[in-house]
């Protein structure tokens, strides 16, 4: 692949970035969200939808479409471009981290990983190989290397340990790796371990990967520990290189970190919190089933452009869920989605403007984030839900 990030402009008093990706399907501006598209759709949205909203990329997961609908079914279609009909640049993780938060289903070796599927409980050996051949197979633009994600609260060797193993695994993907068309990232960890997360940046880069993910974070640490290891990380990273931060998705969290040098963003959070009807507005997150949108014959955000909030009014939204309607959950994704989308529009211009750092202290002086004890508890539950679906499934 010919050059895959150009930096157009660094803000000199915080060090975020404007610059472009440039992929065999279309070049995208950053700092860039990328939604969450697991199974090879962006929940009630078609690619259409995500076209007019001015989504640039998307997120695929190798995991799920390993076990559902195959690689071979998607390779007869031509590739997963041509299956799922987006046109646009795709990113596929490695499954690593869907594979580790199974739990008892999966047991792990230097060599890679057996795993029971959540589906139907048969089991599969996923190797740093074999993610690498599927992900070629798929045929995404970026790819990620397989890595081993250990839980946050987890001990200094187990964390190392992990460290450690997942450092070999991005070797061996970079030498199985052989399409020239697609870009392999790195994903650098070591938990909330400075140190560990010093020897992961020196050891990744010194393998020279076109781009580099922050992993590890995002799992239900303090927001504060994750901004400090963000500070210490991405200044080591080549400057040359987009810095990619995986599941990170709120609006605050977006200014913040964009601050701190990221480039990239992926997150299921816009589009899930959508679907149960938290939506964003300009000073905050706002449920929309609260009785005093019942009467609210204006629309959820008045500064927002997007198609939900020109056509329909936020007393519509309220009844469309207390009915559970699905337009409910189209209309509300449209908006989160839209608002995320934007907001990057926004921080990129005013990085071009010079005026990156007075746009994030306004942001950030009117934006309400959810309370920490809050956001805790649900991302607990979260995780939960998900571990209970997989033993149910």
């Amino acid at each position: 692949m010919s050059q895959l990030f150009q930096l157009a402009k660094t803000c000199p008093r915080t060090g975020a970035r404007a610059g472009m990706l440039t992929t065999p399907h279309g070049s995208v501006h950053t700092p860039l969200f990328i939604p969450v598209g697991s199974q090879g759709t962006v929940k009630t949205l078609t690619p259409h939808d995500l076209e007019s909203l001015g989504v640039g990329m998307i997120l695929a997961n190798t995991y799920h479409l390993f076990l559902r609908p195959g690689v071979e079914t998607i390779s007869r279609a031509g590739g997963l471009h041509r299956f799922m009909s987006w046109n646009g640049p795709i990113l596929t993780d490695s499954g690593g981290f869907q594979v580790f938060s199974l739990g008892h289903l999966r047991r792990v070796s230097d060599e890679g990983v057996v795993f029971r599927s959540h589906i139907d409980g048969s089991e599969h050996f996923l190797s740093p190989e074999l993610a690498i051949e599927v992900q070629e197979a798929l045929g995404a633009d970026i790819i990620m290397v397989l890595d081993e994600c250990p839980p946050y609260g987890d001990d200094d060797r187990h964390i190392k340990q992990a460290m450690n193993r997942s450092h070999i695994w991005a070797e061996r993907c970079q030498r199985r790796h052989n399409r020239e068309d697609q870009a392999l990232f790195g994903i650098v960890h070591g938990g909330t371990f400075l140190e560990q997360r010093k020897q992961s940046v020196d050891y990744l880069t010194s393998l020279g990967f076109p781009g580099y993910a922050l992993g590890g974070l995002s799992l239900g640490e303090p927001k504060d520990l994750m901004h400090s290891m963000i500070d210490e990380t991405v200044p080591n990273l080549p400057e040359d290189r987009p810095r990619y931060l995986m599941g990170v998705g709120s609006p605050e969290d977006l200014v913040k970190c964009v601050a701190q040098g990221v480039d990239m963003f992926d997150s299921a959070l816009p589009t899930r919190l959508g679907r149960n009807g938290a939506l964003f507005t300009q000073k905050c997150r706002v449920s929309i089933g609260n009785s005093h949108f019942k009467g609210e014959v204006g629309p959820v955000d008045h500064e927002c452009d997007c198609y939900t909030c020109r056509n329909f009014s936020a007393a519509y939204l309220h009844h469309l869920f207390k009915c559970q309607e699905l337009l409910a959950y189209r209309l509300a994704t449209i908006h989160n989605l839209r608002f995320i989308v934007r907001l990057m529009e926004q921080i990129r211009q005013s990085i071009l403007d010079d005026t990156f750092a007075a746009f994030k202290d306004d942001f950030l002086g009117r934006y309400q984030p959810t309370d920490a004890d809050v956001r805790v508890e649900q991302k607990r539950k979260w995780l939960d839900s998900r571990l209970k679906k997989q033993h149910l499934d």
